[in-house]
């Protein structure tokens, strides 16, 4: 994977040789979740933290009202008329013409801009590459046009272009760690009022080890949707009886067990694990200020199980790398992070212990699994902005 310097160089030198032009450059981080699940699109907690794998932008505004775009991961070039913008073929390109569109839609006229853009997000591993895409992009045409945006409302212009130009119905939680992200903290966000409150994350404590499974399950997308329809329709039969109730978040264990035979078991349970899993954000907030990983461990532990055996959105492979973690005195906690059915695992390893853990996940999971997995260390990093 390669390195700071060496991806800039690489998107410096590209520009110039596309556009004949020194770029402006930008940057904006992957995400890691250490709890709160599927929480976001029920209007509830989450806990991310922005680290330090991130997407750079090369930008620079042109005069010829056209998007000119270069993924240089990709190796592939995108133009479209800023007059015509569409949704296209090309699935990288939807996600910063999307963010373009969301400008214009605000009566804001952003001229033609050229970016080349690329870096060391790994992709499939649920660490929210496309959202630290459209945030970078964002960060970039504000900055180009000095439109003046606010963050908070440049977050929520990203994640409409991802519901609308990339079809995905996202929360917004990784729009918003990539974005207000700050280095050896992690944030408890409230996905409803986006009000937000940092806490601390002690490297002198704890690594953090993503374990990649590098599989990507045919259900991860559609059964996601599946989820969002199957809260609605918990929350409606809750409103039955509790009609103050808007959303999961609002919901608690008391009123759920009340409307328990109204529902379906599977409601129910989807149900069950929204509601706890807030729950489990309060109690981790509390951990993390007492520097108490073992407690947090537990939560993470619990969230796993209930993502697994009631939300139903976990796989052979996940649970595996869950269940090797369990069993070493190095690993405070593991979990699933991300939509599901793939991905990776997230582990907090014991200061000083992560190479003898990376050692024994790569071997007990091949011994199970048959197949081999990418492991990453990540610490938390700040969030979007313009690199000096």
């Amino acid at each position: 994977m390669q390195d700071f310097n060496t991806i800039i160089q690489n998107l410096q030198r590209k520009f110039t040789d596309l556009f004949q032009l020194p770029p402006d450059l930008y940057q904006a981080p992957g995400r890691i979740n250490l709890i709160g699940e599927h929480t976001d699109y029920n209007d509830g907690f989450v806990l991310p933290a922005a680290i330090d794998k991130a997407i750079y932008l090369a930008i620079l505004k042109n005069d010829l009202e056209k998007l000119r775009l270069f993924s240089y991961n990709m190796d592939e070039f995108f133009e479209i008329d800023i007059h015509e913008l569409k949704k296209v073929e090309v699935q990288w390109a939807n996600y910063l013409i999307g963010v373009t569109a969301q400008f214009q839609k605000k009566g804001l006229n952003p001229g033609g801009i050229d970016c080349v853009f690329g870096g060391n997000i790994p992709p499939g591993a649920g660490l929210s590459s496309s959202a630290a895409l459209e945030c970078g992009f964002a960060a970039g045409i504000n900055d180009q046009f000095d439109f003046g945006i606010e963050k908070t409302e440049l977050i929520r212009m990203a994640q409409k272009a991802e519901h609308e130009y990339a079809g995905v119905l996202c929360g917004i939680m990784d729009q918003f760690a990539s974005t207000f992200g700050k280095e050896g903290y992690v944030m408890k966000l409230d996905c409803r009022s986006l009000d937000y409150e940092y806490f601390p994350l002690t490297n002198q404590e704890v690594d953090i080890v993503l374990c990649d499974t590098r599989v990507e399950h045919s259900l991860a997308s559609s059964e996601y949707n599946i989820r969002r329809s199957e809260c609605d329709k918990g929350v409606k039969t809750i409103q039955s009886v509790f009609p103050d109730v808007k959303s999961l978040r609002d919901a608690d264990p008391a009123m759920l067990d009340k409307v328990k035979t109204r529902m379906k078991t599977t409601i129910y349970d989807r149900c069950h694990y929204i509601i706890h899993e807030n729950i489990r954000v309060e109690k981790a907030c509390k951990a993390l200020l007492k520097n108490d990983f073992s407690t947090f461990g537990k939560l993470m532990y619990e969230t796993h199980a209930g993502l697994s055996k009631e939300y139903m959105v976990s796989c052979i492979e996940l649970d595996t790398l869950v269940d090797i973690a369990k069993k070493s005195p190095d690993i405070s906690g593991a979990r699933m992070m991300g939509g599901g059915f793939g991905g990776c695992t997230i582990n907090l390893v014991k200061k000083g212990k992560a190479e003898k853990f990376i050692s024994l996940v790569n071997e007990e999971y091949k011994k199970t699994i048959g197949s081999t997995i990418q492991i990453y260390r990540v610490k938390t990093s700040d969030g979007a902005g313009k690199l000096n």
